[in-house]
């Protein structure tokens, strides 16, 4: 009997979790991507010696990947090697004025207690409650479908829901444990990515913190590309074709049903597609109107998660002072914030997010050089100019020779700047966001776009606009969510 045909539209890690899961469902698959590279926002940047992962740099949440991989019999280990970041990271709170967050957990509780006595107590308290959401999201919220509300009556989610503070704010629940500005501060600094302030993210996402301080921060050797690596091996065992720079230009219908995907001149018959690309591109710019979900006013009242700017360099000799992740609180982290969300513009004085993983790994760069990857949180679709790029460049720089000590823009061997305009050119990216739709309460769960199509049946999504959210784990989720509804379906 023949195979029913799947083409999965792009190779990020939604789509590459989708190309695998629906091959071990006896589907034969094709992924067509855009760009030469797969990993989608987690390719990989060499050159001049240097090796950068371009976007994602954190590795959070073990327990999905590790899950991944052991549905089909393998371990992350037979792909990469990880090691956990002892600190996990550092952060700057002024000049001569810094802390070190250690992975050891009583280590944690004992620094806490240097800052506010007593506070590791309440710490314990706060992770238990953490943990509760995140086990509970885990494993009863974000690998459903998400269609409709009656998918959460479970009886274990309802006597749970107050637990999971969902109607609570960040900001005031955490203030409920702890009292001291920097504390507050190391635990709220996840809610930046999320698409919010404290004050207006749910509480629900204390489960970040769990995931950062319990679990951990770990690096795959050789970089976050690694997992990408390991992700298309897996696949390609199963037997799933990529074809590269293979942009998605139009889809055929037929009696309400893709039945073909144009590419390059190319017709790819299709049984079911998976959109992992940018769903806002595929809706607006690839659909005919009649077959889109959304409307165009519907996209412009989504609240999105940031952009970035982000500056790729290259320095030639060694910088002793930085750690392998370093964040930059010595500005006001709460007007950034606003500048990114309440009253989106260009920051005046942005935090700024630093990652150096040739303090870890020899192989990112030259002997005796470093590799440094510097990210400003910014608000998506602000104009994007050479000359904006260059003026942040000139702050960073400043602050990090300020901070160093060291001279260092002297130094640079390589230098690439990335941001808005880059988004949307290399990933069609919905005013130019590097983290998707935020996550606030009324886009939350079955409040998403939508997984399938409501107008095209065998036409399906996956991604960081849809369930379960944005960041690599949950698109590495979404991708098996698509594609065991798929199997239900097909």
């Amino acid at each position: 009997m023949q195979r029913k045909k799947a083409i999965v539209i792009g190779a990020g890690f939604s789509g590459l979790s989708a190309a695998s899961f629906l091959a071990k469902e006896g589907f034969a698959v094709k992924v067509l991507e855009k760009n030469a590279l797969p990993g989608g926002r987690a390719r990989k940047l060499v050159s001049e010696g240097f090796t950068f992962d371009m976007g994602p740099s954190w590795y959070w949440m073990p327990d999905v990947f590790d899950r991944f991989f052991e549905s089909f019999g393998k371990k992350t280990s037979d792909y990469y090697h990880l090691e956990r970041l002892d600190p996990s990271y550092r952060i700057v709170w002024g000049q001569d004025d810094q802390t070190d967050l250690p992975a050891d957990f009583d280590a944690f509780c004992e620094m806490f207690d240097q800052y506010e006595p007593g506070s590791s107590q309440k710490l314990v308290a706060f992770l238990k409650n953490a943990e509760f959401k995140y086990k509970v999201g885990i494993n009863k919220l974000v690998y459903k479908k998400s269609a409709s509300p009656l998918e959460f009556i479970d009886p274990e989610l309802m006597m749970g829901i107050f637990k999971m503070h969902v109607f609570n704010s960040f900001h005031n629940y955490i203030r409920k444990y702890f009292s001291h500005p920097k504390l507050l501060q190391m635990l709220e600094f996840p809610v930046l990515f999320l698409g919010g302030t404290p004050k207006t993210t749910p509480a629900l996402y204390s489960l970040m913190n769990y995931g950062d301080i319990k679990l951990g921060t770990w690096y795959p050797q050789g970089g976050i590309y690694k997992v990408v690596e390991g992700m298309v091996q897996l696949a390609e065992s199963l037997g799933v074709e990529f074809e590269f720079n293979a942009p998605v230009h139009q889809l055929e219908f037929k009696n309400d049903l893709v039945k073909n995907v144009q590419v390059n001149g190319h017709s790819y018959d299709a049984d079911v597609v998976v959109a992992s690309a940018d769903y806002h591109h595929i809706e607006q710019q690839i659909l005919p109107e009649r077959y889109r979900n959304y409307s165009n006013k519907y996209w412009e009242k989504r609240v999105m998660s940031p952009s970035s700017l982000i500056f790729y360099l290259g320095i030639d000799k060694v910088i002793p002072q930085l750690k392998h992740h370093t964040l930059f609180f010595d500005e006001d982290f709460s007007k950034h914030a606003d500048e990114i969300y309440l009253d989106p513009k260009w920051p005046e004085r942005p935090s700024i997010y630093l990652s150096n993983t040739s303090k870890t790994d020899p192989s990112v760069a030259p002997a005796g050089m470093e590799n440094l990857m510097v990210l400003i949180p910014v608000a998506p679709g602000l104009e994007d100019t050479q000359e904006v790029r260059e003026r942040y460049f000139r702050y960073v720089i400043d602050k990090l020779e300020h901070y160093t000590g060291e001279e260092i823009e002297k130094h640079i061997a390589f230098k690439k700047s990335y941001a808005h305009r880059d988004f949307e050119a290399d990933y069609n990216a919905f005013k130019g966001n590097a983290y998707g739709l935020a996550n606030t309460l009324m886009q939350t769960a079955f409040l998403k776009p939508k997984l399938q199509s409501k107008k095209v049946k065998n036409l399906f999504f996956a991604g960081q606009l849809t369930v379960p959210g944005p960041g690599v784990p949950p698109a590495i989720i979404s991708g098996e969510v698509a594609a065991k509804e798929i199997a239900k379906q097909f």
